[in-house]
């Protein structure tokens, strides 16, 4: 399918219909969906209804925004007025929200096509999308690898074609990951730009929502409309939005204005040779482009994994006691007494990793070891955002590899939980940091698998990562290669 610019073009001059091209989305979805199953839920009817909307607009001679009429999918922790929001667990198998996120709500206004919600590791815990209660997602790009995750059912179904763009939310890298996996461009903003309104939260210290799109473009036009102040979150920044257009253009500044740190402790040992040369090289077309290349040190980023698994598993213990059968979503049945409801409530509602998290968390936050592990953890990530603002005092942005290696088999890494984890080890240092962070695809290995460079932004310098992932987008033809599937 064409690009957001390129079907809006063809919405305005009247060549195609916004129904036209739902109904285009729609019927590539239930094509690939038997190999694919990218979502957990297609809405035909309200995005027929959607498009109709759109068509009425330009029939009347108004103006439509840059969304309207593209289809567009949701990661199924956002929550969707009158439609079921899962979060990919048993907990919330039937839960209809009675309104919607912020960004949902901010993509009806503009006018986009919402296809259906994606599936996702359950409450967003994980790396693969294995982790989902309902359903294993596959790579278009190899449907016995996996997508990625936690939101692997978004970049699968971008990546593939059914839709132009989608929304992920990224807690350690959940939407970076799986857009160096798939093929794709998947950006995590600095914290607090994009509402966490209607988010249901994994850890509320590092979620955050941000775009998928096939180019650098696509996701910049999304990231313009889902950002901004809302008041209904506490930690919604109350900053003006540029516009990003602006920066997405072919050529970097001036030779030598632009400069570009590499992070010297991301390359070495736990590697992918594939992945190394790929990047390797991709640093060299950005020094060709006019930018100036210099090592830096991140001496802490290594200490990001361990560091995050405490404070996410704390703070996911403590979001996830909501679930205890009485509110709202899953209630075990035939049991004797409220306490022996909540056990069996939560033991039957929640699947292992989500557990697992919990458990770890509970431990953390216990008498006794709060100290020792979460106030401790939470000092390494003091340290872990002063190596971040030293870098940053030295240059523009930074670059490293998405992850270590490309997408793995199913089921290679579930039973090794500590493997899993590995999969995140570059990308959740900006999470605890606060930072914007974009994949953008540099290449494939010798089996044929997308890889992804990660390019870090100082706070509020999404503008940087759209201009240098353009320039180095243009000079290069890795996002014009589609998955055969």
């Amino acid at each position: 399918m064409a690009s957001i610019r390129e079907l809006h073009k063809q919405l305005i001059r009247k060549e195609r219909s916004a129904v036209e091209i739902t109904k285009e989305a729609l019927e590539r979805i239930d094509k690939l969906e038997p190999k694919l199953h990218s979502f957990l839920l297609v809405t035909p009817d309200r995005a027929l209804e959607q498009a109709k909307r759109v068509d009425a607009k330009i029939a009347a001679g108004e103006e439509i925004g840059m969304l309207a009429g593209i289809p567009i999918a949701i990661k199924d922790n956002m929550c969707t007025e009158g439609v079921r929001t899962t979060c990919g667990s048993r907990m919330l198998e039937n839960y209809v929200p009675p309104y919607e996120s912020t960004v949902t709500e901010r993509l009806i206004q503009a006018g986009a096509v919402m296809v259906g919600k994606t599936n996702m590791d359950e409450f967003a815990m994980g790396s693969s999308t294995e982790n989902s209660a309902f359903q294993l997602t596959s790579n278009p790009w190899d449907v016995t690898r996996v997508p990625g995750g936690s939101s692997g059912g978004s970049a699968a179904a971008v990546s593939s074609g059914e839709c132009i763009v989608a929304l992920g939310s990224d807690t350690g890298g959940s939407i970076r990951q799986p857009a160096s996996f798939c093929g794709v461009v998947g950006m995590k903003p600095t914290y607090g730009l994009v509402s966490r309104y209607g988010l249901v939260a994994y850890a509320s210290s590092l979620d955050q929502i941000g775009p998928f799109g096939r180019t650098v473009e696509d996701a910049a036009i999304l990231l313009k409309h889902i950002a901004g102040y809302d008041p209904k979150d506490s930690t919604s920044l109350n900053v003006t939005i540029p516009d990003y257009m602006k920066f997405v253009k072919p050529n970097l500044k001036p030779k030598g204005q632009r400069r570009i740190g590499i992070i010297k402790e991301t390359f070495g040992d736990g590697l992918d040779a594939g992945v190394e040369r790929a990047v390797t090289k991709a640093i060299e077309v950005l020094q060709e482009l006019g930018a100036e290349i210099q090592v830096v040190s991140c001496p802490r980023f290594r200490y990001g994994l361990p560091t995050y698994y405490i404070i996410a598993p704390s703070e996911a213990s403590a979001n996830l006691a909501r679930y205890d059968g009485v509110k709202y979503g899953f209630r075990a049945e035939d049991s004797e007494s409220l306490i022996e409801m909540y056990g069996k409530t939560r033991a039957q509602g929640f699947g292992a990793e989500v557990k697992r998290r919990i458990a770890i968390g509970t431990y953390a936050l216990s008498a006794g070891y709060y100290d020792a592990y979460y106030l401790k953890a939470q000092k390494v990530r003091t340290l872990i955002k002063e190596d971040f603002e030293r870098a940053f005092a030295q240059v523009d942005i930074l670059v490293c590899p998405t992850a270590p290696s490309t997408a793995f088999k199913a089921g290679e890494k579930t039973a090794d939980p500590l493997s899993m984890y590995l999969s995140d080890l570059m990308t959740i240092p900006v999470n605890l940091g606060g930072l914007p962070a974009l994949s953008i695809p540099c290449g494939f290995d010798d089996q044929g698998l997308p890889i992804g460079m990660q390019m870090i932004g100082n706070v509020l310098r999404e503008d940087l990562l759209f201009e240098v992932a353009y320039a180095y987008e243009q000079a290069t033809d890795w996002h014009n290669r589609k998955p055969q599937i």
